[in-house]
Protein backbone atom coordinates (compact mmCIF):
# COMPACT_ATOMS: atom_id res chain seq x y z
CA UNK A 1 0.00 0.00 0.00
CA UNK A 2 1.41 3.67 -0.88
CA UNK A 3 0.16 6.78 0.83
CA UNK A 4 -0.58 9.97 -0.21
CA UNK A 5 -1.21 13.52 1.61
CA UNK A 6 -3.97 15.96 -0.01
CA UNK A 7 -3.46 18.92 2.37
CA UNK A 8 -5.45 22.27 1.05
CA UNK A 9 -4.78 26.39 2.66
CA UNK A 10 -7.13 26.67 4.98
CA UNK A 11 -8.79 29.76 7.06
CA UNK A 12 -11.39 29.03 9.05
CA UNK A 13 -12.24 32.36 10.35
CA UNK A 14 -10.28 36.28 9.09
CA UNK A 15 -8.35 36.22 12.07
CA UNK A 16 -6.26 33.25 10.21
CA UNK A 17 -3.03 34.31 9.03
CA UNK A 18 -2.65 33.00 5.28
CA UNK A 19 1.16 33.18 5.45
CA UNK A 20 1.38 30.85 8.43
CA UNK A 21 -1.18 28.93 6.48
CA UNK A 22 0.81 28.53 3.93
CA UNK A 23 4.11 28.13 5.75
CA UNK A 24 1.94 24.70 7.56
CA UNK A 25 1.10 23.43 4.44
CA UNK A 26 4.64 23.24 2.44
CA UNK A 27 5.72 21.99 6.24
CA UNK A 28 3.19 18.80 6.20
CA UNK A 29 4.43 18.18 2.83
CA UNK A 30 7.91 17.95 3.39
CA UNK A 31 6.83 15.61 6.55
CA UNK A 32 5.16 13.50 4.37
CA UNK A 33 8.28 13.61 2.31
CA UNK A 34 10.66 12.71 4.67
CA UNK A 35 8.29 9.74 5.57
CA UNK A 36 8.17 8.21 2.40
CA UNK A 37 4.67 9.03 1.16
CA UNK A 38 3.98 8.70 -2.45
CA UNK A 39 2.16 11.90 -3.76
CA UNK A 40 1.79 15.77 -2.49
CA UNK A 41 -2.08 16.36 -3.31
CA UNK A 42 -3.48 19.99 -3.78
CA UNK A 43 -7.18 20.91 -5.00
CA UNK A 44 -8.42 23.65 -7.15
CA UNK A 45 -11.29 25.39 -5.48
CA UNK A 46 -12.26 29.41 -6.12
CA UNK A 47 -13.69 31.93 -3.82
CA UNK A 48 -13.57 29.96 -1.10
CA UNK A 49 -11.74 30.75 2.19
CA UNK A 50 -12.15 26.91 3.69
CA UNK A 51 -9.91 26.00 0.38
CA UNK A 52 -7.93 28.45 -1.22
CA UNK A 53 -6.68 26.90 -4.18
CA UNK A 54 -7.29 29.05 -7.54
CA UNK A 55 -3.71 27.52 -8.79
CA UNK A 56 -3.15 24.40 -7.89
CA UNK A 57 0.02 24.57 -10.47
CA UNK A 58 1.06 27.36 -8.42
CA UNK A 59 1.20 25.28 -5.61
CA UNK A 60 2.84 22.82 -6.69
CA UNK A 61 5.58 24.48 -8.06
CA UNK A 62 6.07 26.01 -4.56
CA UNK A 63 6.26 22.20 -3.03
CA UNK A 64 8.74 21.06 -5.72
CA UNK A 65 11.15 24.23 -4.83
CA UNK A 66 10.80 22.75 -1.02
CA UNK A 67 11.13 19.11 -1.82
CA UNK A 68 12.99 17.19 -3.82
CA UNK A 69 11.41 13.60 -4.18
CA UNK A 70 7.78 13.54 -3.43
CA UNK A 71 5.81 13.36 -6.17
CA UNK A 72 3.34 16.14 -7.05
CA UNK A 73 -0.31 16.27 -7.88
CA UNK A 74 -3.85 18.26 -8.55
CA UNK A 75 -7.03 16.60 -7.08
CA UNK A 76 -8.08 17.40 -9.22
CA UNK A 77 -7.77 20.32 -11.90
CA UNK A 78 -11.46 20.57 -12.91
CA UNK A 79 -11.99 20.16 -16.55
CA UNK A 80 -14.52 22.76 -17.17
CA UNK A 81 -12.30 25.52 -15.84
CA UNK A 82 -9.03 25.40 -18.08
CA UNK A 83 -8.72 25.76 -21.89
CA UNK A 84 -7.18 22.46 -23.09
CA UNK A 85 -3.96 24.34 -24.31
CA UNK A 86 -3.78 26.30 -20.99
CA UNK A 87 -3.99 23.19 -18.82
CA UNK A 88 -1.41 21.01 -21.06
CA UNK A 89 1.16 24.00 -21.08
CA UNK A 90 0.68 24.41 -17.00
CA UNK A 91 0.88 20.98 -16.34
CA UNK A 92 3.82 20.44 -18.43
CA UNK A 93 5.71 23.40 -17.25
CA UNK A 94 5.24 21.77 -13.52
CA UNK A 95 6.23 18.42 -14.78
CA UNK A 96 10.05 20.53 -15.94
CA UNK A 97 10.04 22.27 -12.75
CA UNK A 98 9.52 19.99 -10.68
CA UNK A 99 11.77 17.54 -12.35
CA UNK A 100 9.46 14.82 -13.85
CA UNK A 101 7.38 14.68 -10.62
CA UNK A 102 3.57 15.55 -11.88
CA UNK A 103 0.78 13.42 -11.27
CA UNK A 104 -2.39 14.75 -13.55
CA UNK A 105 -5.42 14.65 -11.28
CA UNK A 106 -8.54 15.46 -13.16
CA UNK A 107 -12.36 15.68 -12.01
CA UNK A 108 -15.37 17.09 -13.29
CA UNK A 109 -15.79 19.87 -9.70
CA UNK A 110 -17.87 19.82 -6.93
CA UNK A 111 -19.40 22.86 -6.22
CA UNK A 112 -22.87 24.58 -7.69
CA UNK A 113 -21.54 27.59 -6.53
CA UNK A 114 -18.12 27.77 -8.14
CA UNK A 115 -19.94 26.41 -11.63
CA UNK A 116 -22.39 29.38 -11.39
CA UNK A 117 -18.82 31.51 -11.11
CA UNK A 118 -16.71 30.09 -12.93
CA UNK A 119 -18.39 28.16 -15.46
CA UNK A 120 -21.87 29.80 -15.69
CA UNK A 121 -24.98 27.47 -16.87
CA UNK A 122 -22.89 24.67 -16.09
CA UNK A 123 -24.75 21.33 -14.75
CA UNK A 124 -22.55 18.32 -13.84
CA UNK A 125 -23.66 16.62 -16.70
CA UNK A 126 -21.89 18.95 -18.82
CA UNK A 127 -18.98 18.93 -16.66
CA UNK A 128 -18.61 15.40 -17.32
CA UNK A 129 -18.79 16.28 -20.87
CA UNK A 130 -15.87 18.36 -20.61
CA UNK A 131 -13.64 16.44 -18.30
CA UNK A 132 -14.24 13.54 -21.09
CA UNK A 133 -13.18 16.34 -23.84
CA UNK A 134 -10.07 17.86 -22.45
CA UNK A 135 -8.34 14.48 -20.93
CA UNK A 136 -7.73 13.62 -24.79
CA UNK A 137 -6.80 16.67 -26.33
CA UNK A 138 -4.46 17.62 -23.27
CA UNK A 139 -2.35 14.41 -24.36
CA UNK A 140 -2.24 14.95 -27.94
CA UNK A 141 -1.00 18.79 -27.18
CA UNK A 142 1.88 17.04 -25.04
CA UNK A 143 2.06 14.77 -28.20
CA UNK A 144 3.06 17.32 -30.62
CA UNK A 145 0.98 19.30 -33.16
CA UNK A 146 -2.97 18.96 -32.69
CA UNK A 147 -6.18 21.12 -34.24
CA UNK A 148 -9.54 20.83 -31.85
CA UNK A 149 -12.98 20.45 -32.79
CA UNK A 150 -15.13 19.70 -30.07
CA UNK A 151 -18.20 20.75 -28.22
CA UNK A 152 -16.95 22.82 -25.65
CA UNK A 153 -13.87 24.08 -27.27
CA UNK A 154 -12.16 24.33 -30.70
CA UNK A 155 -8.31 25.67 -32.12
CA UNK A 156 -6.30 25.74 -34.90
CA UNK A 157 -3.20 23.53 -34.91
CA UNK A 158 -1.10 24.19 -31.76
CA UNK A 159 0.60 22.01 -29.00
CA UNK A 160 1.86 22.30 -25.63
CA UNK A 161 5.34 24.16 -24.26
CA UNK A 162 7.05 23.06 -23.02
CA UNK A 163 6.29 19.11 -23.05
CA UNK A 164 6.19 17.41 -19.78
CA UNK A 165 9.40 15.45 -19.17
CA UNK A 166 7.43 12.19 -18.66
CA UNK A 167 6.90 10.12 -21.43
CA UNK A 168 4.84 9.50 -23.42
CA UNK A 169 2.67 11.42 -20.87
CA UNK A 170 2.80 11.97 -17.09
CA UNK A 171 0.55 9.35 -14.90
CA UNK A 172 -3.45 10.68 -14.60
CA UNK A 173 -5.91 10.07 -12.59
CA UNK A 174 -9.62 10.41 -12.88
CA UNK A 175 -11.92 10.70 -9.91
CA UNK A 176 -14.70 8.90 -10.42
CA UNK A 177 -18.12 7.89 -8.58
CA UNK A 178 -20.15 6.58 -11.30
CA UNK A 179 -19.61 3.25 -13.32
CA UNK A 180 -19.84 5.16 -16.94
CA UNK A 181 -16.95 7.17 -15.52
CA UNK A 182 -14.38 4.09 -14.51
CA UNK A 183 -15.32 2.50 -17.64
CA UNK A 184 -14.31 5.79 -19.38
CA UNK A 185 -10.92 6.83 -17.09
CA UNK A 186 -10.28 3.05 -16.99
CA UNK A 187 -10.41 2.71 -21.20
CA UNK A 188 -8.15 5.94 -21.42
CA UNK A 189 -5.62 4.34 -19.38
CA UNK A 190 -6.29 6.54 -16.07
CA UNK A 191 -5.65 5.65 -12.16
CA UNK A 192 -8.86 6.21 -10.31
CA UNK A 193 -9.35 8.59 -7.09
CA UNK A 194 -12.23 7.95 -5.19
CA UNK A 195 -13.96 9.74 -2.29
CA UNK A 196 -16.22 7.73 -0.38
CA UNK A 197 -17.41 10.66 2.15
CA UNK A 198 -18.46 10.09 5.04
CA UNK A 199 -19.84 6.81 4.52
CA UNK A 200 -19.17 3.43 5.63
CA UNK A 201 -17.02 0.93 4.04
CA UNK A 202 -19.37 -0.59 1.62
CA UNK A 203 -19.03 2.87 -0.36
CA UNK A 204 -15.25 1.61 -1.26
CA UNK A 205 -15.85 -2.03 -1.76
CA UNK A 206 -18.70 -0.67 -4.57
CA UNK A 207 -16.13 1.45 -5.73
CA UNK A 208 -13.70 -0.92 -6.44
CA UNK A 209 -16.06 -3.43 -7.51
CA UNK A 210 -16.64 -0.54 -10.27
CA UNK A 211 -12.79 -0.49 -11.16
CA UNK A 212 -12.91 -4.08 -11.22
CA UNK A 213 -15.99 -4.20 -13.81
CA UNK A 214 -14.67 -1.68 -16.14
CA UNK A 215 -10.73 -3.79 -16.25
CA UNK A 216 -13.22 -6.26 -17.45
CA UNK A 217 -15.12 -4.32 -19.80
CA UNK A 218 -11.45 -2.91 -21.43
CA UNK A 219 -9.76 -6.53 -21.02
CA UNK A 220 -12.91 -8.03 -23.30
CA UNK A 221 -13.09 -4.85 -25.81
CA UNK A 222 -10.51 -6.45 -28.29
CA UNK A 223 -7.09 -5.03 -26.84
CA UNK A 224 -6.21 -8.51 -24.58
CA UNK A 225 -6.18 -8.01 -20.86
CA UNK A 226 -5.24 -5.19 -19.24
CA UNK A 227 -3.44 -3.86 -16.08
CA UNK A 228 -5.42 -2.94 -13.44
CA UNK A 229 -4.67 0.71 -12.99
CA UNK A 230 -3.71 2.25 -9.25
CA UNK A 231 -6.86 3.16 -7.00
CA UNK A 232 -6.66 5.70 -3.86
CA UNK A 233 -9.12 6.33 -1.66
CA UNK A 234 -9.36 9.62 0.28
CA UNK A 235 -10.57 10.02 3.67
CA UNK A 236 -10.48 12.54 6.20
CA UNK A 237 -7.90 11.36 8.85
CA UNK A 238 -7.23 12.14 12.60
CA UNK A 239 -4.93 9.78 14.64
CA UNK A 240 -4.43 10.53 18.26
CA UNK A 241 -2.70 8.96 21.41
CA UNK A 242 -5.46 9.37 23.55
CA UNK A 243 -9.43 9.07 22.76
CA UNK A 244 -10.47 12.57 24.80
CA UNK A 245 -8.62 13.97 21.82
CA UNK A 246 -11.33 12.73 19.74
CA UNK A 247 -14.09 15.24 20.37
CA UNK A 248 -11.73 18.85 19.04
CA UNK A 249 -11.09 16.26 15.34
CA UNK A 250 -14.74 15.15 15.71
CA UNK A 251 -16.38 18.94 15.79
CA UNK A 252 -13.51 20.66 13.48
CA UNK A 253 -15.14 18.64 11.27
CA UNK A 254 -18.63 18.73 11.74
CA UNK A 255 -18.13 22.36 11.18
CA UNK A 256 -16.56 22.15 8.22
CA UNK A 257 -18.70 19.37 6.77
CA UNK A 258 -21.55 21.77 7.27
CA UNK A 259 -19.87 24.38 5.14
CA UNK A 260 -19.03 21.48 2.13
CA UNK A 261 -22.88 20.95 2.13
CA UNK A 262 -23.82 24.53 2.05
CA UNK A 263 -20.97 24.88 -0.89
CA UNK A 264 -22.11 21.76 -2.57
CA UNK A 265 -25.84 22.81 -2.71
CA UNK A 266 -26.29 26.23 -1.78
CA UNK A 267 -27.88 26.31 1.15
CA UNK A 268 -26.41 29.18 3.06
CA UNK A 269 -24.82 32.22 2.18
CA UNK A 270 -20.85 33.42 1.62
CA UNK A 271 -19.81 36.20 3.27
CA UNK A 272 -16.59 37.74 1.99
CA UNK A 273 -15.21 33.77 1.41
CA UNK A 274 -16.59 32.61 4.43
CA UNK A 275 -18.60 29.67 3.51
CA UNK A 276 -21.65 29.59 6.19
CA UNK A 277 -22.04 26.45 8.24
CA UNK A 278 -25.56 24.83 7.59
CA UNK A 279 -27.60 22.77 10.13
CA UNK A 280 -26.52 19.06 9.55
CA UNK A 281 -29.25 17.92 11.12
CA UNK A 282 -31.20 19.16 8.58
CA UNK A 283 -29.84 17.41 5.99
CA UNK A 284 -31.45 14.00 4.71
CA UNK A 285 -28.35 12.10 5.28
CA UNK A 286 -27.41 14.19 9.03
CA UNK A 287 -26.42 10.52 10.44
CA UNK A 288 -23.92 10.54 8.04
CA UNK A 289 -22.27 13.51 10.86
CA UNK A 290 -23.10 11.76 14.33
CA UNK A 291 -19.68 11.59 15.85
CA UNK A 292 -19.77 7.39 16.50
CA UNK A 293 -20.51 7.36 12.86
CA UNK A 294 -17.57 9.74 11.80
CA UNK A 295 -15.14 8.06 14.03
CA UNK A 296 -15.99 4.69 12.54
CA UNK A 297 -16.39 5.36 8.73
CA UNK A 298 -13.30 7.81 8.58
CA UNK A 299 -9.86 7.23 9.08
CA UNK A 300 -10.25 8.24 12.74
CA UNK A 301 -8.96 7.07 15.87
CA UNK A 302 -5.81 5.52 17.91
CA UNK A 303 -2.93 4.12 16.15
CA UNK A 304 -3.91 0.70 16.55
CA UNK A 305 -8.02 1.89 15.80
CA UNK A 306 -6.31 3.02 12.05
CA UNK A 307 -4.18 -0.18 11.25
CA UNK A 308 -7.09 -1.75 11.42
CA UNK A 309 -9.11 0.07 9.58
CA UNK A 310 -6.47 0.60 6.38
CA UNK A 311 -5.69 -3.71 6.78
CA UNK A 312 -9.21 -3.49 4.66
CA UNK A 313 -8.24 -1.11 2.21
CA UNK A 314 -5.06 -3.02 1.46
CA UNK A 315 -7.34 -6.52 1.00
CA UNK A 316 -9.20 -4.17 -1.31
CA UNK A 317 -6.18 -3.41 -3.51
CA UNK A 318 -6.71 0.34 -2.64
CA UNK A 319 -4.00 2.90 -1.71
CA UNK A 320 -4.61 5.50 0.81
CA UNK A 321 -5.21 9.14 0.60
CA UNK A 322 -4.61 11.38 3.77
CA UNK A 323 -6.67 13.91 4.16
CA UNK A 324 -5.45 16.44 6.57
CA UNK A 325 -7.54 19.71 6.31
CA UNK A 326 -10.64 19.65 7.26
CA UNK A 327 -10.63 22.63 9.82
CA UNK A 328 -8.47 21.27 12.29
CA UNK A 329 -5.95 23.06 14.48
CA UNK A 330 -2.49 23.62 12.53
CA UNK A 331 -1.04 22.06 15.60
CA UNK A 332 -3.24 19.19 15.95
CA UNK A 333 -3.28 18.45 11.84
CA UNK A 334 0.63 18.00 12.33
CA UNK A 335 0.21 15.99 15.51
CA UNK A 336 -1.88 13.68 13.82
CA UNK A 337 0.24 12.98 10.96
CA UNK A 338 3.58 12.57 13.24
CA UNK A 339 1.79 9.97 14.53
CA UNK A 340 0.24 7.78 11.58
CA UNK A 341 4.30 8.51 10.24
CA UNK A 342 5.50 7.07 13.50
CA UNK A 343 2.66 4.29 14.65
CA UNK A 344 0.76 3.45 11.75
CA UNK A 345 2.87 3.17 8.62
CA UNK A 346 5.38 1.27 10.13
CA UNK A 347 2.87 -1.54 10.02
CA UNK A 348 2.51 -1.33 6.33
CA UNK A 349 6.15 -0.89 5.47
Amino acid sequence: MKFSLAINLERMNPADDIRAVAQHTTEMVQMAEAAGFDIAWAAEHHAIEMTIAPGPFQLLAWWAANTSTIRLGTAVAVAAYWHPIRLAGESALLDVLSGGRLELGLGRGAYQREYDRIAPGLDPALASAALREILPAVKALWAGDYAHDGDRWSFPTSTSCPKPLQQPNPPIWVAARDPDTYDWAVAQGCNIMCWPLMRPMAELEAYVGRMDEAVAKASASGAGPIERPRMTAMRYSAVWADPSEAPRYIRALQRQSGQFENLFKKLGDVDNGFAESVDLDQLAHRDEYKPETLQENLMFGTPEQVIAKLRAYEALGTDFLYCASYGAALADQKRSLQLFIDEVMPAFA
